[in-house]
């Protein structure tokens, strides 16, 4: 546990939306219901193994089911490491490991994973590059904290829809982290502050009470 928060921490710092599952069962929840683009599994995991987590993705096919994989266990020995691929691994890299190999092999899934999709993401002259991890605004680098970063990760990969409280504070936040759900509202602002201006394209995030936060152009809200 300690390993994955501290590894959480590190990838958010690297401007990475991450989620954490404490346990197989509750990432093999998550990955039947969510979008992924890359997940790192331990193959070590209370509840479920980590190679079942892997079996059961694969076998749903679909677009869910060709989520780049990332094996990331303290099991050293060829065979373990021939399973996991032959399961479906993408890659594999063994306990104990430097951080920057393991970001040099998240960014390469992760470039490996888009194909021929759109890397750019955009709402008026807010720009989100998927590949740099960096936002523009107006042409220029958009400076932002690793959280308010998250925020507006969050916000512009589903532009013109809204996203709950909750689903923000769970890509913002670790589980170990001393917050509460209202320190989302805190970050909102934050960001606001910063897409502030007074030119046309602007970008700007919107309150829908009781649904969560919408990010739009300015001349829609």
């Amino acid at each position: 546990m300690e390993l994955q928060h501290w590894l959480a921490k590190a990838l958010r710092e690297s401007h990475l939306t991450v989620e954490c599952a404490d346990n197989g069962a509750d990432a093999d929840a998550l990955l039947h219901t969510q979008d992924y683009a890359l997940v790192i599994l331990d193959l070590t995991l209370p509840k479920m193994d980590g190679l079942e987590v892997l079996r059961r993705l694969r076998a749903r096919g679909g677009a869910r089911g060709k989520t780049p994989v990332l094996i990331l266990t303290a099991r050293g020995g060829l065979d373990e490491r021939v399973q996991g691929l032959n399961q479906g691994a993408d890659d594999y890299l063994a306990k104990p490991f430097e951080l920057v190999e393991l970001e040099a092999r998240v960014k390469a899934l992760l470039r490996r994973g888009m194909g021929n999709e759109a890397l750019v993401y955009r709402c008026g002259e807010l720009s989100f590059d998927t590949v740099t991890r960096m936002f523009s605004y107006y042409g220029s680098p958009l400076a932002l904290t690793p959280r308010e970063h998250a925020v507006l990760e969050a916000l512009i990969t589903r532009s013109g829809r809204a996203v709950a409280k909750e689903k923000l504070f769970g890509e913002v936040f670790a589980l170990d982290d001393d917050a509460n759900l209202d320190a989302i509202e805190l970050y909102i602002h934050r960001v606001r502050k910063k897409l502030e201006s007074g030119q046309p394209g602007a970008a700007a995030i919107a309150t829908l009470r009781g649904i969560g936060y919408l990010l739009q152009p300015r001349d829609q809200t």
